[in-house]
């Protein structure tokens, strides 16, 4: 410590957080796209930490669809990351990855189901899964810490080994129970 002063120590992130980001980097994704999400944090914190990893911050999510298209293209590998009410904003842009037969990977956080304390969230977590899947989407789900890493890592073989599009839905358990807070 300097000066005397008392830092506190940054709490170590769930281990499922370490195994996402340690198969995306052990199966070469180069870049990274999302909308800032706090499921997805520690990921985020980690590629803009890492000068082999692109991110690439983004204002909405169908945004990313392209952006995950136009690396593929452009001989990268790349993934995106976003939080379920996302899902419904890409649905138009899906099209592009059926059309252009673009491998496709996202990490979706879940919302409207765990303690959910937003009943905003609920509509679009409940129909997630089946909104990719309607879009030609592959849906994988891991709802334990001890399944992260493998079913990332299986969504990464399908992806980048088959070709196919894939979405790994990560279930609103793993990020815990969350608060509204009130200011005043």
């Amino acid at each position: 410590m300097m000066g005397g002063m008392n830092e506190t120590p940054v709490p170590a992130p769930p281990s499922w957080q370490e195994d996402v980001f340690a198969a995306l980097k052990n199966r070469g994704i180069q870049q990274i796209a999302y909308v800032p999400d706090a499921g997805h944090s520690h990921v985020i914190d980690e590629a803009r930490r890492d000068p082999g990893i692109h991110d690439v911050v983004l204002t909405t999510e169908e945004e990313g669809v392209a952006v995950v298209s136009g690396a593929w293209l452009g001989g990268q590998r790349a993934v995106l990351l976003m939080q379920s009410s996302g899902v419904g904003n890409c649905v138009n842009m899906f099209s592009l990855l059926e059309m252009g037969r673009f491998p496709f990977l996202t990490l979706v956080t879940m919302r409207g189901e765990y303690a959910e304390f937003n009943p905003w969230q609920g509509p679009m977590g409940r129909t997630t899964g089946q909104a990719l899947e309607l879009m030609g989407v592959t849906v994988l789900r891991a709802d334990y810490p001890d399944e992260v890493g493998d079913t990332v890592e299986a969504a990464l073989d399908s992806v980048f080994g088959a070709g196919e599009r894939v979405a790994v839905l990560l279930g609103q358990k793993l990020i815990g129970r969350k608060k509204w807070e009130r200011n005043g």
